[in-house]
């Protein structure tokens, strides 16, 4: 019962950040019925949870159900804090030690990927409150941290300090913003 509660607490707040963050929705039940992103991270919980509890075939089951229907790869042992919007999901694809950090928005394309294969901690870790444009890929094991903006198209290859903006190929900081803004 309580990963039922676990689930439920964690949609609840990605609801309330879609409603917050997406100008697009005028309602929860818009989010839904009609939201393939919702409806793919909505999954996403519940394959996390199973994979959590080592019941790993049925969470590789939904993960690939979900991965076909809603066209966003986010593999069971990513960990994806409450809170966060998944923003036109397709082409998402977030690997199996990637984080994502609560009041997060990830637009459509993004990569949390690796930069080569290797073992251990490979992909990276997004602070809260940080925005990633369409198509932009952060690869490695890196740090974004709290606040950022990652342009669109941007490649990122190494940490990006708090409330900082970020573009290009490879990406360079662009502006950094006051430290103790709220």
């Amino acid at each position: 019962m309580a990963v039922v509660k676990k689930i439920f607490s964690a949609l609840r707040a990605d609801l309330k950040v879609f409603l917050e963050k997406d100008p697009s929705v005028s309602s929860a039940w818009e989010i839904l019925l009609f939201s393939t992103s919702f409806k793919g991270l909505f999954l996403y919980r519940i394959y996390h949870e199973l994979f959590l509890r080592h019941h790993k075939f049925l969470a590789m089951l939904l993960y690939y159900i979900s991965k076909r229907r809603y066209g966003m790869d986010i593999h069971p042992a990513a960990t994806i804090e409450e809170g966060v919007l998944i923003d036109h999901g397709f082409g998402v694809v977030m690997g199996s030690t990637a984080f994502v950090g609560a009041g997060s928005v990830i637009y459509h394309g993004v990569t949390l990927g690796a930069r080569r294969i290797e073992t251990g901690k490979r992909h990276p870790t997004i602070g809260r409150d940080v925005f990633i444009g369409n198509h932009a890929s952060v690869l490695g094991d890196i740090k974004i941290g709290d606040h950022v903006r990652i342009g669109a198209h941007s490649v990122v290859l190494e940490d990006v300090p708090d409330w900082c903006t970020a573009v290009g190929n490879p990406a360079r900081i662009v502006k950094k913003e006051c430290e103790d803004a709220a």
